[in-house]
């Protein structure tokens, strides 16, 4: 069985990898190398920048992902920084502060699209697999499932209902992490 660090100890992701791919043994980023940089300007130069140095301090490999909601009413904002959107930094604020940015745009004018870059250092040349999930946001948010952006984007692969509406299978089908991580596994497996 692969192990794989994996640049996060976010229990969420390290959930949804667990799920997606259960042949690999998922590893949490060890406390002690403390929280991986992550200051790139793109979602590729952050997920390179926390596979390098995930690898850098376990020496095994390492799967790092930086992903997001770009908007495009927004000029793509938030993208890389979806996570530090809003002063407080917390789900709820920002997807408050998401919202007010939205106001008063129509609905066929809220298009936007989730993306995850995934960087694998350590099997083999660094690689980069991108990701995407296109969908719209929603006027408020709805469901109780998901994390971060959930309760406002409606996928157009699931018409009518958020993505934190969706189970966690519904969701990995369809999701930009799920769409990242299945081309990486195709590649490491085929080695192309």
């Amino acid at each position: 069985m692969t192990r794989i660090v994996l640049a996060t100890r976010n229990l969420h992701k390290i959930e949804e990898l667990s799920r997606m791919a259960p042949a690999i043994t998922w590893l949490p980023l060890p406390a002690e190398l403390g929280d991986p940089p992550e200051t790139g300007e793109t979602f590729e130069a952050n997920a390179l920048q926390k596979a390098h140095y995930c690898y850098a301090g376990t020496r095994l490999p390492c799967l790092a992902d930086d992903s997001g909601i770009e908007v495009d009413a927004l000029g793509g904002r938030p993208g890389v920084w979806s996570k530090r959107y809003s002063p407080d930094a917390t789900a709820s604020s920002n997807n408050a502060l998401l919202l007010r940015e939205l106001a008063g745009v129509p609905e066929a004018e809220r298009t936007a699209r989730y993306r995850c870059v995934i960087a694998v250092v350590g099997l083999g040349p660094p690689r980069v697999f991108d990701g995407r999930c296109e969908g719209r946001i929603a006027f408020g948010p709805v469901g109780d499932g998901g994390f971060g952006y959930d309760p406002l984007f409606l996928p157009v692969a699931s018409p009518g209902r958020t993505m934190a509406e969706l189970s966690p299978l519904e969701k990995d089908a369809i999701s930009h992490r799920g769409a990242a991580l299945r081309l990486a596994l195709a590649a490491l497996v085929t080695g192309v």
